[in-house]
Order: structure tokens, then sequence, then C-alpha cells
């Protein structure tokens, strides 16, 4: 039996087992979907809501066929060594048998890389409060949809489906996004920058310590109510969105703003996410290096244009599966660059469009420097580092922008 044919066996039997284990213990489900953010508002709502609730969040980028399932069953990050899915299986299959302690709220990512992922997944589980971060112009994945409308299509779904008593919680400043009120029976309750946004974020501010970078700080507003928000370790109005998005479901479940404050002292940004780590030469890396999409190199560089350094540095790679649009996102990114940063580093064939560009708005080509893989990129990165600087580092996964990470970070 190949790998394949036991793939759409693990597949098939891991949808079953969760389907019985919904059917059991009937949990209540909060889903998020969006082409940013989803793993910092997974993140972020669980923060605000595990101590007041028993809570489950997928871990990792478990938002998939086998990954969204696997959540639904149990945490199995402990299980290890050989035949792990048959253990798996078996102590599903267990739970589902002697009724144990599972969780009252499940918080679950729905990924959507190609037509049909959402109804697979909510044949599942539906769920009862859909939350939709962001979208944009060109969305992730969209190579594998006839446009952005496919995409933004595929994703409504997950509001299309709610109950007449569950809740929508979409971005406001995302205009595909906030179309999607339209297409609910729920009632909606959105969050955003904007004044109009029933949860607004306002007065965002970068926090620094003798001049080196600390955290974000802003407030929400609600209601004619406001709490200030201090958040450690994390920058960027893409963290803002994943508390105002936090603080919409701590909303709905009863919690004001002042609570919902002290539990988002406590929230930890997922590696690879924009976390600002410590450089070699008394550098500074917001490593972003996880993933990428237009939308989220764009707010990566927005937010290092709000962070003060004598110098900065940008490593940049391809951004994948966009298909036709790849030329001109890439294009759009090089555009950027010179305003903001002294020196950018591209790695792979994709992100050349990203240093061209750059040239012809500005920038200087002997502080320009391109290659083909990460492997090549490193150690010319860690030369031209000095003291102070503050160094992005972004790309799609695949493009191994780590390697970079683990050659100039002190981690």
């Amino acid at each position: 039996m190949n790998k394949e044919i036991i793939q759409q066996y693990l597949q098939i039997t891991l949808k079953q087992l969760a389907i019985w284990t919904i059917a059991r213990y009937q949990p209540g489900v909060i889903a998020i979907t969006g082409t940013v953010g989803k793993t910092s508002t997974r993140q972020a709502i669980y923060t605000v809501l595990n101590k007041y609730r028993r809570v489950r969040a997928s871990s990792g980028n478990f938002n998939n066929e086998i990954g969204m399932p696997l959540t639904v069953l149990g945490d199995y990050r402990e299980i290890k060594g050989k035949f792990f899915w048959v253990k798996v299986i078996i102590v599903a299959l267990f739970r589902i048998v002697f009724r144990m302690k599972y969780p009252e709220l499940l918080i679950l990512e729905y990924a959507a890389d190609k037509p049909g992922d959402m109804k697979y997944l909510m044949d599942i589980v539906k769920p009862q409060i859909s939350v939709v971060t962001a979208v944009g112009d060109i969305p992730v994945h969209v190579e594998f949809y006839s446009g952005p409308e496919a995409v933004a299509r595929e994703k409504s779904k997950i509001v299309e489906t709610l109950p007449v008593t569950g809740f929508a919680v979409l971005n406001y400043d995302d205009q595909v996004v906030y179309k999607m009120k339209d297409r609910t029976r729920g009632h909606v309750m959105t969050f955003g920058f904007s004044k109009d946004a029933q949860l607004n974020i306002n007065n965002f501010e970068v926090r620094t310590n003798k001049k080196v970078p600390v955290g974000i700080a802003f407030k929400l507003s609600y209601a004619g109510s406001f709490v200030p928000i201090r958040m450690d370790g994390c920058f960027g109005k893409a963290q803002a969105y994943a508390a105002g998005a936090a603080a919409c479901i701590g909303i709905i479940f009863g919690l004001n703003l002042v609570k919902i404050s002290e539990a988002l002292l406590e929230y930890q940004i997922v590696a690879g996410r924009g976390k600002i780590i410590p450089g070699i030469k008394k550098t500074y890396i917001m490593d972003d290096s996880y993933n990428a999409s237009p939308l989220s190199m764009q707010a990566a560089i927005e937010t290092v244009h709000g962070i003060d350094a004598p110098r900065k540095i940008a490593v940049l790679g391809d951004m994948l599966e966009i298909g036709q649009y790849a030329p001109e996102a890439h294009e759009k990114i090089g555009r950027m660059v010179p305003e903001i940063f002294d020196i950018l580093v591209t790695v792979g064939a994709r992100a050349k469009f990203i240093a061209s560009a750059a040239e012809a708005n500005g920038m200087a080509k002997k502080n320009i420097r391109v290659f083909d893989t990460a492997d090549e990129a490193k150690l010319e990165v860690q030369k031209i580092m000095k003291r102070g600087d503050l160094v992005l580092v972004k790309a799609s996964h695949s493009i191994g922008l780590h390697k970079i990470i683990e050659e100039i970070g002190q981690i």
C-alpha cells in the first residue's frame, strides 16, 4: 500500500473520529479563518478565555484535513515514537466509548488552501462563533483559485453556516471581510482601527526601554468604555488586530474590558511570526520567517517602519502560492523598501522582483544583495550586520529563512 493511499485512509479515519468526538462531548467551537493572522488571533483568544473556561486551541499549523481533526481528538504532543497514529486512534476510540474530561470550548483554525477545504472542515464541526481576520487584495493560495474573489467566497462559508444565535466576528478594516456581514444569519461584531468598528483599536504605539523595542501599547474601546492594553515582546498592528478579535470573543462570553486587558498581559507571540529576538553583534532581529503573503509582508515592513533603529536591513524571500500575481506582488513590496530600509537582501527567484523594484525606486545597487537560497545568503547577512541594526527576516516557509535566523540570532 503506497503512502498516498495510507494518508487517505488516515484522513477518513480522523474525520470520522472527530465527528464522533464532537457528538459525544458537544463543545462550543470558535473558528478562525483568513489569509493572515490566524495563528496570532488563535493565541490571543486562547489567552483571553483560558483563565475563565476549559479551552483547547489548535497548536502549530494544525488547520487542515489532518491537523484540525487531530486537535478535536486531543493534545497529542506528548505521544512520540513508533506507531504514533495507531496510538492516536486507540486513545480517541477510548475517549469516545468512555466519557472523560473534555474542553468546554475548542478554538480551531480553518484553512482554505484550495476550493472545497472549508466544506470538508465544516462537515467535521460547524462553529457557533466564526472569526475572519483578513483576506487582502492578493490572498495567499490564490493560485489554486480562479481569483481573489473566489478565495473570499470560500472563506465566507465559515460565516454562512452560523446559526441565528451565532456570532460572526469580522475585521472592519478589510472590506472583503466586512462585506461578509451580508452572508450570515448570526450576530455580527466588528473590530478594527476604524472609528466605526464596534470594538475600536486606537492610540497605537511602539514601546521602548532605553531605545530598545519592548512591545506595543494601544487602547480598546467598546460601547462607551475603553481600557489600555500592553503587550510585551510583540510588534505591529497585526498583533493589535489579534487582540481586538480576542476582545470581541471575551465580550461575547461576558468578560469586561478590564478582565480582557489583564488576560492579554500574558499573551505570548508565536515563534517566527514577528517576534523580536536578540541577534549577533548586539543587533535586533524581527523573526517573521514562518510564512508570508503580500498582506503580511506589507504589514511587517510597516511594523519595522514604526521602530527606531540606526540602520534597518530587510531579508526578504519569495512569497509562494500567489500564481500569476507573483511579479506584481513582489514589485509592490520592492517599491516600499527604499523608504524604510538601508540594505536589502533577497532570497529566491521571485524575490528578485523585490530587488529590481527597490533599485528602480531609488535604492543604491551596492546596498542590494540577491541570492537563490537561504544557505547562500546567511553568511552575507551575518557579515553586513552592525551593532544596533534591526533586521527583518520574512518569506514563505519553504524558502527556509529559519536557517538565516539560526545563523544570526542568539537563540
